[in-house]
């Protein structure tokens, strides 16, 4: 959870707001085919409908008030890795940052599977 605090009150950010707004900022980005999670029994990647996104999210708040977000995707085959990856830090930390006012340290991108 990140407070932001000023003259008038604080607010209070969880992990979960944070995760869905970059859920949603992912997913909107050209190649992705959407968020992935890996089942804990069989081990296989399994795709992630809307209402379930944030699983594929792991969002940690550091010391200092910001966030850093691990990111686990599924991609169109024949996208380039590298292009999508950083499509994907910049509109995941602006979409962020403008949204709620919490400064991203950090968006680390893992490509989970290709689809």
């Amino acid at each position: 959870m990140v407070n932001i605090s000023n003259n008038l009150g604080t607010i209070s950010i969880t992990g979960d707001v944070i995760s869905n707004v970059a859920g949603d900022a992912a997913t909107s980005c050209f190649g992705v085919k959407g968020m992935v999670a890996c089942e804990k029994n069989s081990g296989a990647w399994q795709l992630l409908r809307r209402e379930s996104m944030s699983k594929g999210i792991i969002t940690r708040t550091n010391d200092d008030g910001s966030a850093s977000l691990e990111l686990h995707i599924g991609v169109d085959h024949g996208v380039n890795f590298t292009a999508v990856g950083r499509s994907i830090m910049k509109e995941v930390r602006y979409k962020l940052e403008k949204s709620t006012g919490v400064p991203i340290r950090n968006v680390d991108v893992y490509i989970d599977t290709i689809i």
